[in-house]
């Protein structure tokens, strides 16, 4: 089965960093864009950041634009997310997902459980 384990969430700061990682299997995770979500309580899901296939292109929200970084690892079918600066408002839960058409489709295919990310003042 499709599986997207995500982990590395905890509680940390204002100013800390995390480094979140995203564990696939069940697909061909060269064929996919990996994208990272997040959800704060009572509010939409929002995009975070997402990789091409091959990891040569990447995207931010401008919100977390210089603070992080998205990467991938196609021999491990991992990918990651470095935070560093983090703010309260970054808190939510981070989820990742894959899509086989590339970052600019929003429609992804394969979503993960998440995993929490507490930022305190």
């Amino acid at each position: 089965d499709v599986q997207l384990q995500a982990s590395g969430g905890g509680l940390v700061q204002a100013g800390g960093s995390l480094r979140l990682s995203c564990a696939a299997s069940g697909f061909t995770f060269d064929d996919f864009a990996i994208g990272w979500f997040r959800q704060a309580p009572g509010k939409e899901r929002e995009g975070v950041s997402c990789v091409s296939s091959s990891g040569g292109r990447t995207y931010y929200r401008d919100s977390v634009k210089g603070r992080f970084t998205i990467s991938r690892d196609n021999a491990k079918n991992t990918v990651y997310l470095r935070m560093n600066s983090l703010k309260p408002e970054d808190t939510a839960i981070y989820f990742c997902a894959a899509v086989y058409s590339g970052c600019d489709d929003h429609d992804y295919d394969y979503w993960g459980q998440g995993t929490q990310v507490t930022v305190s003042s």
